[in-house]
């Protein structure tokens, strides 16, 4: 086994991945869709849906992650990871430093979260309808004449979304697995899709083993998943978002810094074990 293959083999990638999403995922959004589902409906349901939406997404980026290094020689990936890293950590610095001392930032994440699965209700369970500006119309309001509705565009609206695959699979796996453990599956898949941790997960796979990678970051979820749908209203109002933020952010940083000397150490060892003549 070669020295790169030990390295990428070391508990280091699994501590790494998990403390990662540790400073990515508490008082995030996903963290707070699965804590406001989760006070209205079974604990257990809600976890199961966003937690396994949670494992599906740290087995994809971190095989995409594995992927990278068959493309790219493994120097430039480390690279990159170090670059991302430090870009991350950069702007989590700047985030950190801007928020006021307050959870005004968390209530802001919490109204954002409560939005989305509003809307969801209204376009999945009948309850209304979104309308042009985003804003979700309730039932009894349309009923009623309080706001202006354009029904031809909305009843083309409903045929294409009844129409479409995607809603087809969500009805068939709504009832299978129930409507509100699919609700928690799609709402944190689409929350988690492009997020940080994500982009972070997929870095970590091209440098590291990506099935430690994975772990480490499914057991990262596990913990923040759970600790949202048994406490996460209680610990949203006790938990500094700026300390946090501030904390990931040396924490990337500090990744990020680590992988630029692992890429030059590696770079510099190739160079040297060059033969002579």
């Amino acid at each position: 086994m070669s020295k790169s293959e030990q390295h990428e083999s070391t508990p280091e990638a699994l501590i790494q991945s998990f403390a990662m999403i540790i400073v990515s995922e508490v008082g995030d959004k996903t963290f707070l869709i699965a804590a406001i589902l989760a006070m209205s409906n079974p604990r257990i349901t809600v976890f199961a849906g966003a937690f396994g939406s949670l494992v599906v997404m740290s087995i994809l980026s971190a095989a995409m992650g594995h992927i990278l290094p068959t493309l790219i020689p493994r120097k430039w990936t480390q690279l990159a990871a170090a670059v991302l890293f430090l870009v991350f950590g950069s702007k989590m610095l700047m985030e950190g430093r801007a928020m006021g001392p307050g959870n005004e930032k968390m209530e802001e994440e919490m109204k954002e979260a409560a939005e989305e699965i509003e809307e969801d209700d209204a376009k999945h369970d009948g309850t209304g309808r979104v309308g042009e500006d985003g804003n979700v119309i309730p039932l009894e309001e349309m009923e009623e004449g309080g706001r202006s509705v354009d029904h031809g565009a909305a009843r083309s609206s409903k045929k294409k979304a009844e129409g479409s695959i995607v809603e087809g699979a969500r009805n068939f796996c709504s009832f299978f697995l129930g409507p509100v453990f699919v609700k928690a599956f799609v709402l944190t898949f689409l929350g988690e899709w492009g997020d940080r941790s994500q982009i972070a997960t997929i870095a970590l796979g091209a440098a590291h083993n990506a099935y430690l990678v994975a772990a480490g970051t499914i057991i990262g979820h596990a913990c923040c998943t759970g600790a949202a749908v048994i406490g996460g209203k209680y610990i949203s109002t006790k938990i500094s978002v700026r300390n946090i933020t501030l904390g990931g952010a040396v924490l990337f940083l500090l990744f990020g810094i680590v992988y630029f000397y692992e890429a030059f150490a590696e770079s510099t060892a190739d160079e040297i074990s060059i033969p002579m003549n």
